[in-house]
């Protein structure tokens, strides 16, 4: 099927995801999102190191009785971890399908995309140290 066959009557493109009822569309588009979290934790060791954070954080949150605010810090900086490593991933992988061979801008974006996760990093350690950090120290 060419391009041009591709068009509806109305000349938008239909896309793979665009078949099935509404509900049929949401499921695929949720296993869809389930596969590449499958796959971030299977290929990506970040992804890893991010989940067993995340795991560490959440038990030692309940350990050490946290607050609500401390909650949502944790939430919100744990989420945008996780989704800034999704998005590097998309786009390493976009650019290594578009420039398969090494090309300096190509490096540029994928170096950057990178840091974008090392920040959000560096944001929940420091966050987390703030928060348990007083938390260890009064129990000593």
């Amino acid at each position: 099927m060419g391009l041009f066959d591709r068009f509806r009557k109305n000349k938008k493109i239909i896309r793979n995801k665009d078949t099935g009822t509404p509900i049929e569309r949401y499921r695929k588009s949720f296993f869809h999102a389930i596969d590449g979290f499958v796959y971030a934790v299977k290929e990506e060791h970040n992804m890893i190191i991010i989940v067993l954070a995340a795991i560490l954080v959440t038990i030692a949150g309940f350990c050490y009785s946290i607050s609500e605010s401390e909650w949502l810090f944790v939430i919100i900086v744990v989420g945008m971890t996780a989704a800034s490593e999704m998005i590097n991933t998309a786009i390493e992988a976009t650019i290594d399908l578009a420039m398969p061979q090494i090309h300096p801008l190509a490096k540029i974006a994928k170096d950057t995309a990178s840091t974008a996760t090392l920040i959000c990093s560096i944001t929940a350690f420091v966050g987390g140290c703030v928060i348990f950090i007083p938390k260890v120290i009064a129990l000593l």
